[in-house]
C-alpha cells in the first residue's frame, strides 16, 4: 500500500471519527442545555433555599407559560425550515385573542356559553388565516422578501387588532372560556394539554407527511424542489397560513386564560417563539429542523425566565439571557454546518 492511499486512509477515519459524535451534540444541544439549566436552578434552590426547583407546582407553572410561545414557534418552525421568516404572528395573535373574545360575547347573549364559546374559537382561527394567505401571497407571487413582507402584516395586523379592541382589552364573560384557559383535567392544565395534542399533529405534519418533505426540500433549495415538480409557490402560501393558524390558537388559548382579548398578547412573544426555534436546531438558512427541538427550546426560555424570578434576579436579565443563548445557538448552527460541509467533502 502505498504512502498516499495510507495517508487518505488515515484522513478518512479521522474525519468519520468525532464527527457524528458533535454533531449529534449540536442536535441535541436544546436537551443538553435544559437538562443543565435545571440542574442549576435546583442545586441553587436547596443551597439557598432548602427547596427544590423541580416541583409539580412549578413544572406546571413552567408549562404553562411556555404554551403561548411554543403555539406560536410551531408554526415559525414550518416557516424557518423553508428559508422563510414571520414577523406577524405577534400581533395576529392578539387579533386572533380580541376577535374570539368579541365572537364570544356576541353570541353568548343568544346562545348557551359552550357552543358560544365554540363560535369564538372558529372565528377567532379563521381571521387569523386573512394574514396568513395574504403574506403567502405576497411572498409567493409578489416576490417580497419574507421579512418586509411579514414586518408589513405586523403593522396592519396591529392597527386592526387595536381598532376592533377599540385601544383597550375586551373582557370575556363566558364560563367555558374560562374552564378551557384555567381548568385542569387530572391536575395537568387544560391548556397544556391543548398543546400537547397539537405538538403531536404537528410533528406528524412535518416528520411524517410529504408536506414535511417538501417544506425541507424548499428549505434546502428553492430551485431543486421546482426541477422535482413541488409547486412552491402554492406550499409558500400554506405554510403561512399554517404559520397563522398557530398564531390564532396562541391567541384563543390567551383570551381564554385571561378571559379577556387584547390586541397586543402577543408582542412580547414574537422574540421568544423564532428564538424557540433557533435554540431548537432549526437554521435560519432553512432546510433544518424539528418540532421536537423546538418544544426544548421552548422550555429552554420557560425555564430561563421562570428560574431568573425564582432566585430573585432582576427580571430584565431575562432579555439579556434570552439574547445570549439565542447568539449561542446561531453560532453552534454555523459550526454545525461547517461539520457537515467538511463531513460532505
Amino acid at each position: 500500500m502505498s504512502a498516499a492511499q495510507t495517508s487518505l486512509e488515515q484522513r478518512s477515519q479521522t474525519a468519520a471519527g468525532p464527527h457524528p459524535i458533535l454533531l449529534r451534540i449540536a442536535e441535541l444541544r436544546a436537551w443538553l442545555f435544559l437538562v443543565l439549566l435545571l440542574v442549576f436552578f435546583e442545586s441553587w434552590a436547596r443551597i439557598a433555599y432548602g427547596s427544590t426547583f423541580l416541583s409539580v407546582p412549578t413544572l406546571q407553572s413552567i408549562s404553562v407559560y411556555a404554551v403561548a410561545p411554543l403555539l406560536l414557534a410551531l408554526g415559525s418552525t414550518f416557516v424557518i425550515i423553508s428559508g422563510g421568516i414571520d414577523l406577524s404572528i405577534g400581533f395576529i395573535m392578539g387579533l386572533s385573542a380580541v376577535v374570539a373574545a368579541h365572537a364570544a360575547n356576541l353570541m353568548g347573549a343568544s346562545m348557551p356559553p359552550f357552543p358560544a364559546m365554540l363560535v369564538g374559537i372558529v372565528f377567532g382561527v379563521a381571521v387569523a388565516t386573512i394574514p396568513g394567505y395574504i403574506n403567502g401571497l405576497l411572498i409567493s407571487k409578489l416576490r417580497v422578501p419574507p421579512f418586509i413582507g411579514t414586518l408589513g402584516m405586523y403593522g396592519v395586523a396591529r392597527g386592526v387588532a387595536f381598532l376592533l379592541a377599540g385601544g383597550t382589552t375586551v373582557p370575556v364573560s363566558n364560563a367555558w372560556f374560562a374552564a378551557l384557559g384555567n381548568g385542569r383535567f387530572y391536575g395537568v392544565p387544560v391548556v397544556v394539554i391543548v398543546a400537547a395534542l397539537f405538538l403531536i399533529l404537528m410533528h406528524y405534519l412535518l416528520s411524517q407527511t410529504r408536506f414535511g418533505q417538501h417544506t425541507y426540500a424548499i428549505g434546502a433549495s428553492e430551485q431543486a424542489a421546482l426541477r422535482a415538480g413541488i409547486n412552491v409557490s402554492r406550499h409558500t402560501r400554506k405554510l403561512y397560513v399554517l404559520s397563522a393558524i398557530c398564531a390564532g390558537i396562541g391567541g384563543v388559548l390567551y383570551a381564554a386564560r385571561f378571559t379577556a382579548g387584547a390586541a397586543q398578547a402577543g408582542e412580547p412573544l414574537l422574540l421568544d417563539s423564532i428564538a424557540a426555534v433557533v435554540i431548537g436546531g432549526a437554521s435560519l438558512f432553512g432546510g433544518s429542523g424539528s418540532i421536537s427541538g423546538t418544544l426544548a427550546g421552548a422550555l429552554v426560555i420557560a425555564v430561563i425566565q421562570f428560574g431568573l424570578v425564582y432566585i430573585n434576579v432582576e427580571p430584565f436579565w431575562q432579555f439579556v439571557s434570552v439574547g445570549v443563548v439565542i447568539i449561542v445557538s446561531v453560532l453552534v448552527d454555523q459550526a454545525q454546518r461547517s461539520i457537515a460541509g467538511g463531513r460532505r467533502s
